[in-house]
């Protein structure tokens, strides 16, 4: 359960800033998204990150249970995931992030998405 806790307390408040950032600064988002999926090496690097923070999600906290703690295991093999594919084969990746970006809500939802995914790890993690 301790480590369930401190990967909520982990993901929750930076999940929480990702989502305000984009919702705050919409402009610079879709800047930095271009400037992102235009770079091989920042594609290939940010892949490493995020499957590096999935594989030391799961190596700690691979939990099957029936409470919350299954998600902050799901999320990781879902960080695992989408790691492989930005390392692996990015193509899959451009087309449907630049349709994504095309409209303009999506960058607005996702951003909600995100401050709502920070809340409820947080708020699963500093309640308990």
């Amino acid at each position: 359960m301790q480590t369930s806790i401190f990967i909520a307390r982990l993901i929750g408040p930076v999940m929480i800033t990702a989502g305000l950032a984009v919702l705050l600064n919409r402009q610079s988002f879709d800047a930095m998204a271009e400037e992102f999926l235009a770079s091989r090496a920042l594609m290939f690097l940010g892949g490493l990150m995020v499957m590096l923070g999935g594989l030391a999600i799961v190596l700690t906290h691979n939990v099957w249970t029936s409470d919350w703690r299954v998600i902050v295991t799901l999320f990781g093999w879902l960080l695992i995931a989408a790691g492989a594919i930005r390392i692996i084969e990015p193509p899959f990746l451009y087309a449907g992030a630049r349709a994504f970006l095309r409209h303009r809500a999506m960058a607005m939802i996702a951003g909600l998405v995100w401050l709502a995914i920070g809340i409820v790890f947080s708020l699963l993690g500093y309640l308990h």
